[in-house]
């Protein structure tokens, strides 16, 4: 007689991540449950007492074990995995150490505390009748909620006249995320430097410049991992990714410096149980690391990656956890040495047209041997009203792709957009499409 699967929630379950999760080691072990939907999560007004309320009605109705509850996604899911794993007994790090990673400014304040890794940094206060920059923050910066989905509601500005326009957008838009966030901090006993600061907060950092990476690991009984470092490399002249690609070719004095400075960050906010992923700044020149930020969960971007490099997608790592389990797993045991998730990106309005079936999608990933493609718009659909895009592009495709070398990775790409031959109406200038060089 087999045992019995666990039943794992999963908060967001999406099409796009099912294939990796059934790909994890001891997936036949398992048995994953969806646990409400993006929409439910992400659109339109957030309310976590709402959204508490019906995930708490399917895990009443359901007949067994709840073993696991586990998310991917930002906030809310981050905040929700906590919340119902104190309810229902599951494995989770604290609700706290997922707020000090997700609430921007109350990160740096952490970060400040156990490395010098970060830019110069400040509050704007979004309800002066002229809002300044923070003393000591000079222009060229970024402007961002303290709490936001994706790039969204995240800008660069290099003079008063866009600083200004960035604050008039964020104050209409901050409340969307930032008053749900605020019940959140409500729950929480906060330090003193965080008294009335709340989730509607706008921060400003001094840009930083250099190669982008990105940390993956994970909190087990008190011992930080890093697992993986992968390069984010953008398009040409533009903050928007084009791919991330695994492993990193940085050197191997910077990956060590990258693993010591994530597992000191890591220690201070007191996150256990849970993965992680850090985004990084590179600068060769000076040969210095500049933390960006610090998202308390791991990159389901990333998940075909590890599985292309290391057999298995880093899904797993979080699973495992969730269930109480060691997550080491063994490097280099996938079919390629190398892998990349990329961005087929259009850069202007437009409305997407002959996008192809998932027939036909099927047929593209059996040509291609090691590609995976996931198409973001639906046919006919104005690319302004897909939901979750930053401020400078519209993402059409990701692309994801196993090779040997890095022209391998260029070459299937290029066969990928191809073959999926997308056309757009009604572009505005300078609409446009980047190839992989």
């Amino acid at each position: 007689m087999s045992p019995q699967r666990k039943n794992i929630f999963v908060l967001g379950l999406d099409e796009a991540n099912l294939p990796t999760l059934n790909a994890v080691p001891y997936a036949d072990t398992y048995r994953f449950h969806p646990l409400l939907s993006i929409e439910e999560l992400q659109g339109g007004e957030v309310s976590v007492s709402d959204l508490l309320s019906r995930a708490r009605a399917i895990l009443d109705a359901h007949e067994g074990s709840i073993d696991a509850i586990v998310g991917y996604w930002d906030f809310p899911v981050s905040t929700l995995v906590p919340m119902l794993g104190s309810e229902y007994g599951t494995r989770t790090t604290s609700l706290e150490s997922v707020v000090k990673c997700e609430h921007k400014y109350w990160s740096r304040l952490e970060q400040q505390k156990v490395i010098d890794a970060y830019p110069n940094f400040g509050r704007v206060d979004l309800d002066s009748a002229d809002p300044q920059p923070p003393e000591g923050v000079s222009f060229p910066m970024w402007l961002k909620p303290a709490l936001a989905y994706s790039s969204e509601l995240a800008y660069g500005v290099k003079d008063m006249a866009e600083f200004r326009t960035a604050v008039e957008t964020i104050r209409q838009g901050i409340g969307r995320v930032g008053k749900p966030f605020d019940a959140v901090l409500d729950l929480l006993d906060l330090p003193p430097e965080m008294e009335g600061v709340g989730g509607q907060v706008c921060l400003a950092e001094e840009a930083m410049t250099g190669i982008q990476v990105a940390v993956e690991g994970y909190a087990h009984n008190g011992d930080v991992t890093v697992y993986g470092v992968l390069d984010s490399i953008n398009y040409p002249d533009s903050p928007c990714f084009l791919r991330h690609q695994y492993p990193s070719t940085l050197p191997p004095s910077v990956i060590q410096q990258l693993h010591e400075v994530s597992k000191r960050t890591i220690r201070q906010i007191g996150m256990d149980a849970a993965t992680f992923s850090i985004e990084y700044f590179y600068d060769p020149q000076t040969e210095e690391i500049s933390l960006l930020e610090i998202n308390p969960r791991h990159s389901q971007s990333h998940a075909e990656l590890f599985d292309y490099v290391d057999g298995a997608p880093n899904h797993h790592r979080m699973i495992r956890l969730a269930l109480g389990e060691d997550p080491v797993t063994p490097g280099g045991q996938g079919p390629y040495r190398l892998a990349a998730k990329w961005y087929y990106r259009w850069f202007g309005e437009g409305t997407v047209h002959e996008v192809p079936t998932p027939e036909r999608i099927a047929a593209i990933e059996r040509d291609i041997p090691g590609v995976r493609i996931d198409v973001v718009p639906s046919e006919g659909q104005k690319l302004s009203s897909v939901p979750g895009q930053d401020s400078y592009s519209y993402e059409i495709a990701h692309i994801f792709t196993g090779a040997d070398d890095e022209e391998g990775l260029r070459r299937k790409f290029d066969q990928c957009v191809a073959a999926l031959g997308l056309t757009f109406d009604e572009t505005a200038p300078g609409g446009r499409d980047v190839k992989a060089s």
